[in-house]
């Protein structure tokens, strides 16, 4: 069954609010518990030293995404952006499993109370979600260019 283009909109449009409403939820979370988030972060092999920037920087830049995903002309960078996110995330997760025997962890809210595999699995999730939105994006603004340059 192929999709129309609306139904790829669409379906953009519910990623985009997936992550929107994830990075919103997540950075408002780290923002009201700052303190907390810190100290979690100074638990945190390899980034212990840098724990007072990141506090700041991954919420702020977690609103910055989310930001992007709320324009539809910014909606393809912030959907890149989210991507990248979440292969950072995932992959500092992956390598601090491999390499660490303690870890905290420094997430916000509800997604706190996951396990390491689960944080893994959810964060796939959202970065298939991501490409998928890239893909259908792409094919929706090549469509949309195509009509304009065809009269």
């Amino acid at each position: 069954m192929k999709l129309l283009p609306i139904h790829k909109k669409t379906i953009v449009l519910v990623i985009a609010t997936l992550y929107l409403l994830l990075f919103v939820y997540t950075a408002s979370s780290k923002l009201m518990h700052l303190g907390v988030f810190r100290l979690r972060l100074e638990r945190m092999p390899y980034i212990a030293p840098y724990a007072q920037w990141i506090s700041w920087g991954v919420p702020f830049l977690e609103l910055v995404v989310a930001g992007l995903l709320v324009f539809r002309g910014y909606r393809l960078i912030g959907l890149y952006a989210s991507l990248a996110l979440m292969f950072v995330f995932t992959g500092y997760i992956i390598a601090v499993l491999q390499f660490s025997d303690s870890i905290p962890c420094s997430c916000g809210g509800v997604i706190s109370a996951l396990g390491w595999k689960d944080h893994i699995l959810l964060n796939s999730s959202f970065m298939l979600l991501a490409l998928l939105g890239i893909l259908w994006s792409k094919q929706h603004y090549k469509i949309q260019s195509n009509q304009n340059t065809v009269q």
